[in-house]
Protein backbone atom coordinates (compact mmCIF):
# COMPACT_ATOMS: atom_id res chain seq x y z
CA UNK A 1 0.00 0.00 0.00
CA UNK A 2 1.34 3.41 -1.00
CA UNK A 3 0.57 6.16 1.52
CA UNK A 4 2.71 8.99 0.15
CA UNK A 5 -0.37 10.50 -1.48
CA UNK A 6 -2.64 9.91 1.52
CA UNK A 7 -4.78 12.98 2.34
CA UNK A 8 -6.34 12.81 5.82
CA UNK A 9 -9.19 15.13 6.74
CA UNK A 10 -8.61 15.62 10.44
CA UNK A 11 -4.83 16.04 10.90
CA UNK A 12 -1.84 17.28 8.93
CA UNK A 13 0.28 14.78 6.98
CA UNK A 14 3.26 15.04 4.70
CA UNK A 15 5.83 12.55 3.38
CA UNK A 16 9.40 13.02 2.16
CA UNK A 17 11.96 10.30 1.41
CA UNK A 18 9.99 7.63 3.23
CA UNK A 19 9.39 9.70 6.40
CA UNK A 20 5.84 10.71 7.28
CA UNK A 21 5.20 13.70 9.56
CA UNK A 22 1.88 13.89 11.41
CA UNK A 23 0.59 16.89 13.38
CA UNK A 24 -2.82 17.59 14.87
CA UNK A 25 -4.87 20.56 13.74
CA UNK A 26 -6.39 23.38 15.80
CA UNK A 27 -3.51 25.70 16.67
CA UNK A 28 -5.83 28.23 18.35
CA UNK A 29 -6.89 25.52 20.84
CA UNK A 30 -3.42 23.97 21.13
CA UNK A 31 -4.29 21.08 18.85
CA UNK A 32 -7.01 19.13 20.67
CA UNK A 33 -7.98 15.63 19.63
CA UNK A 34 -11.57 15.06 18.52
CA UNK A 35 -13.83 12.08 17.86
CA UNK A 36 -12.96 12.36 14.17
CA UNK A 37 -9.19 12.64 14.63
CA UNK A 38 -9.19 9.73 17.11
CA UNK A 39 -10.90 7.53 14.53
CA UNK A 40 -8.85 8.68 11.56
CA UNK A 41 -5.54 8.38 13.40
CA UNK A 42 -6.41 4.83 14.43
CA UNK A 43 -7.30 3.91 10.85
CA UNK A 44 -4.07 5.51 9.61
CA UNK A 45 -1.79 3.62 11.98
CA UNK A 46 -3.53 0.37 11.11
CA UNK A 47 -3.05 1.12 7.40
CA UNK A 48 0.64 1.92 7.97
CA UNK A 49 1.22 -1.72 8.88
CA UNK A 50 0.59 -2.48 5.19
CA UNK A 51 2.54 0.48 3.79
CA UNK A 52 5.60 -0.15 1.64
CA UNK A 53 6.66 3.46 1.17
CA UNK A 54 6.59 4.81 4.75
CA UNK A 55 9.74 3.75 6.64
CA UNK A 56 9.57 5.96 9.76
CA UNK A 57 7.09 8.41 11.29
CA UNK A 58 7.35 11.67 13.23
CA UNK A 59 4.35 12.75 15.31
CA UNK A 60 5.08 16.45 15.54
CA UNK A 61 3.85 19.64 17.15
CA UNK A 62 1.92 22.46 15.52
CA UNK A 63 2.12 26.15 16.37
CA UNK A 64 4.26 25.63 19.47
CA UNK A 65 2.17 22.88 21.07
CA UNK A 66 1.79 19.12 20.74
CA UNK A 67 -1.77 18.37 21.90
CA UNK A 68 -4.15 19.76 24.53
CA UNK A 69 -6.01 16.47 24.94
CA UNK A 70 -9.66 15.71 24.33
CA UNK A 71 -11.61 18.67 22.97
CA UNK A 72 -13.94 20.06 25.65
CA UNK A 73 -16.76 20.81 23.23
CA UNK A 74 -16.30 17.93 20.81
CA UNK A 75 -15.63 15.15 23.34
CA UNK A 76 -16.09 15.98 27.02
CA UNK A 77 -19.47 17.68 26.72
CA UNK A 78 -21.05 14.96 24.53
CA UNK A 79 -19.72 12.20 26.81
CA UNK A 80 -21.93 13.50 29.63
CA UNK A 81 -24.95 12.55 27.52
CA UNK A 82 -23.87 8.96 26.81
CA UNK A 83 -24.98 5.81 28.60
CA UNK A 84 -22.56 3.13 29.75
CA UNK A 85 -22.55 1.41 26.36
CA UNK A 86 -21.77 4.68 24.59
CA UNK A 87 -19.04 5.57 27.09
CA UNK A 88 -17.41 2.17 26.66
CA UNK A 89 -17.49 2.58 22.87
CA UNK A 90 -15.51 5.81 23.31
CA UNK A 91 -12.96 4.50 25.82
CA UNK A 92 -12.34 1.44 23.67
CA UNK A 93 -11.86 3.66 20.60
CA UNK A 94 -9.20 5.68 22.41
CA UNK A 95 -7.44 2.46 23.36
CA UNK A 96 -7.58 1.27 19.77
CA UNK A 97 -5.51 4.30 18.73
CA UNK A 98 -2.57 3.55 21.02
CA UNK A 99 -2.83 -0.18 20.26
CA UNK A 100 -2.54 0.67 16.55
CA UNK A 101 0.49 2.84 17.30
CA UNK A 102 2.20 -0.06 19.06
CA UNK A 103 1.29 -2.50 16.29
CA UNK A 104 2.43 -0.10 13.54
CA UNK A 105 5.82 -1.59 12.54
CA UNK A 106 7.58 1.67 11.60
CA UNK A 107 9.66 3.49 14.25
CA UNK A 108 7.59 6.34 15.67
CA UNK A 109 9.23 9.53 17.00
CA UNK A 110 7.32 12.20 18.95
CA UNK A 111 8.50 15.81 18.62
CA UNK A 112 6.94 17.57 21.60
CA UNK A 113 6.77 21.32 22.08
CA UNK A 114 4.62 23.21 24.55
CA UNK A 115 1.42 21.62 25.83
CA UNK A 116 1.28 17.81 25.80
CA UNK A 117 -1.54 16.74 28.10
CA UNK A 118 -4.30 14.18 28.54
CA UNK A 119 -4.75 12.08 25.42
CA UNK A 120 -1.87 14.04 23.87
CA UNK A 121 0.44 12.80 26.62
CA UNK A 122 -0.73 9.26 25.91
CA UNK A 123 0.01 9.62 22.19
CA UNK A 124 3.51 10.82 23.14
CA UNK A 125 3.94 7.95 25.60
CA UNK A 126 3.08 5.35 22.98
CA UNK A 127 5.67 6.66 20.54
CA UNK A 128 8.95 4.74 20.49
CA UNK A 129 11.22 7.77 20.92
CA UNK A 130 10.45 11.25 22.29
CA UNK A 131 12.19 14.56 21.66
CA UNK A 132 11.09 17.58 23.68
CA UNK A 133 11.82 21.28 23.93
CA UNK A 134 12.57 23.19 27.15
CA UNK A 135 9.00 24.53 26.88
CA UNK A 136 7.40 21.06 26.83
CA UNK A 137 4.79 20.59 29.56
CA UNK A 138 3.49 17.04 29.85
CA UNK A 139 0.59 16.09 32.13
CA UNK A 140 -1.56 13.00 32.53
CA UNK A 141 -4.34 15.17 33.91
CA UNK A 142 -7.22 12.68 34.01
CA UNK A 143 -7.76 13.12 37.76
CA UNK A 144 -8.15 16.87 37.18
CA UNK A 145 -11.47 16.11 35.45
CA UNK A 146 -12.59 13.51 37.99
CA UNK A 147 -11.35 10.45 36.10
CA UNK A 148 -8.86 7.73 37.02
CA UNK A 149 -5.27 7.86 35.91
CA UNK A 150 -5.73 4.47 34.22
CA UNK A 151 -6.51 5.85 30.76
CA UNK A 152 -5.42 4.40 27.39
CA UNK A 153 -2.83 2.13 29.00
CA UNK A 154 -1.19 4.74 31.22
CA UNK A 155 -0.89 2.45 34.25
CA UNK A 156 0.73 -0.25 32.13
CA UNK A 157 3.27 1.76 30.15
CA UNK A 158 4.15 4.91 32.12
CA UNK A 159 5.71 3.01 35.08
CA UNK A 160 7.92 1.14 32.61
CA UNK A 161 9.13 4.41 31.13
CA UNK A 162 9.64 6.61 34.22
CA UNK A 163 9.39 4.15 37.12
CA UNK A 164 6.50 3.18 39.38
CA UNK A 165 6.85 5.94 41.97
CA UNK A 166 7.15 8.75 39.46
CA UNK A 167 4.31 7.36 37.37
CA UNK A 168 2.14 7.10 40.47
CA UNK A 169 2.78 10.73 41.36
CA UNK A 170 2.01 11.96 37.85
CA UNK A 171 -1.15 9.86 37.53
CA UNK A 172 -2.53 10.64 41.03
CA UNK A 173 -1.89 14.37 40.90
CA UNK A 174 -2.21 15.15 37.19
CA UNK A 175 0.60 17.69 37.64
CA UNK A 176 2.87 18.93 34.88
CA UNK A 177 6.11 17.06 34.27
CA UNK A 178 8.66 19.64 33.18
CA UNK A 179 11.01 19.06 30.28
CA UNK A 180 13.96 18.74 32.67
CA UNK A 181 12.14 16.13 34.75
CA UNK A 182 11.05 14.30 31.63
CA UNK A 183 14.61 14.01 30.37
CA UNK A 184 16.03 12.97 33.76
CA UNK A 185 13.27 10.39 34.22
CA UNK A 186 13.68 8.83 30.78
CA UNK A 187 10.45 10.11 29.22
CA UNK A 188 12.38 12.29 26.76
CA UNK A 189 15.31 10.87 24.84
CA UNK A 190 16.65 14.38 24.41
CA UNK A 191 15.73 18.05 24.82
CA UNK A 192 16.39 20.37 21.86
CA UNK A 193 15.64 24.00 21.06
CA UNK A 194 12.20 24.58 19.61
CA UNK A 195 13.69 25.78 16.35
CA UNK A 196 15.46 22.45 15.87
CA UNK A 197 12.76 20.13 17.22
CA UNK A 198 11.17 18.92 14.01
CA UNK A 199 14.44 19.08 12.06
CA UNK A 200 16.20 16.83 14.58
CA UNK A 201 13.26 14.43 14.83
CA UNK A 202 12.99 14.14 11.05
CA UNK A 203 16.76 13.68 10.78
CA UNK A 204 16.63 10.69 13.12
CA UNK A 205 13.57 9.34 11.31
CA UNK A 206 15.44 9.69 7.99
CA UNK A 207 18.45 7.87 9.42
CA UNK A 208 16.17 5.02 10.47
CA UNK A 209 14.37 5.07 7.11
CA UNK A 210 17.73 4.69 5.36
CA UNK A 211 18.70 1.76 7.58
CA UNK A 212 17.74 -1.92 7.59
CA UNK A 213 13.99 -1.27 7.78
CA UNK A 214 12.99 -4.92 7.94
CA UNK A 215 15.22 -5.28 10.98
CA UNK A 216 13.74 -2.11 12.50
CA UNK A 217 10.25 -3.54 12.06
CA UNK A 218 11.34 -6.76 13.72
CA UNK A 219 12.84 -4.78 16.61
CA UNK A 220 9.58 -2.90 17.17
CA UNK A 221 7.56 -6.10 16.88
CA UNK A 222 9.68 -7.78 19.53
CA UNK A 223 9.60 -4.77 21.84
CA UNK A 224 5.81 -5.01 21.67
CA UNK A 225 5.48 -8.80 21.89
CA UNK A 226 7.99 -9.20 24.73
CA UNK A 227 6.06 -6.70 26.87
CA UNK A 228 4.49 -9.53 28.87
CA UNK A 229 6.78 -12.49 28.10
CA UNK A 230 8.77 -14.39 30.72
CA UNK A 231 12.51 -13.96 30.17
CA UNK A 232 13.16 -17.46 28.85
CA UNK A 233 10.29 -17.11 26.37
CA UNK A 234 11.61 -13.72 25.27
CA UNK A 235 15.12 -15.07 24.69
CA UNK A 236 13.74 -17.87 22.50
CA UNK A 237 11.49 -15.43 20.62
CA UNK A 238 14.51 -13.22 19.92
CA UNK A 239 16.51 -16.21 18.70
CA UNK A 240 13.77 -16.95 16.16
CA UNK A 241 13.45 -13.28 15.15
CA UNK A 242 17.18 -12.85 14.66
CA UNK A 243 17.39 -16.05 12.60
CA UNK A 244 14.73 -14.58 10.30
CA UNK A 245 16.73 -11.35 9.94
CA UNK A 246 19.83 -13.37 9.09
CA UNK A 247 18.04 -14.56 5.96
CA UNK A 248 17.58 -11.02 4.62
CA UNK A 249 19.64 -9.46 1.88
CA UNK A 250 20.37 -6.52 4.21
CA UNK A 251 22.35 -8.87 6.45
CA UNK A 252 24.42 -9.97 3.43
CA UNK A 253 24.73 -6.34 2.26
CA UNK A 254 26.20 -5.38 5.63
CA UNK A 255 28.75 -8.21 5.43
CA UNK A 256 29.73 -7.40 1.86
CA UNK A 257 30.10 -3.70 2.71
CA UNK A 258 32.26 -4.52 5.75
CA UNK A 259 34.55 -6.71 3.63
CA UNK A 260 34.81 -3.93 1.04
CA UNK A 261 35.39 -1.30 3.75
CA UNK A 262 32.25 0.57 2.57
CA UNK A 263 29.07 1.79 4.21
CA UNK A 264 26.19 -0.65 3.64
CA UNK A 265 23.32 0.47 1.45
CA UNK A 266 20.26 -1.17 2.97
CA UNK A 267 17.10 -1.87 0.98
CA UNK A 268 14.73 -3.21 3.62
CA UNK A 269 14.69 -6.81 2.44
Amino acid sequence: MNMSDFKPQHFNWRVHNGVAVIALKGVERKNPITFDSYAELGETFRALSQSDDIKAIVFGSNGGNFCSGGDVHDIIGPLLKRDMKGLLEFTRMTGELVKAMRACPQPLIAAIDGICVGAGAMIALFCDIRFGTPQAKTAFLFTRVGLAGCDMGACALLPRVVGHGRASELLYTGRVMTADEGERWGFFNRIVDAGRLETDAVALAQELANGPTFAHKMTKTMLHQEFAMPLDTAIEAEALAQAVCMQTQDFRRAYDAFMAKQKPQFAGN
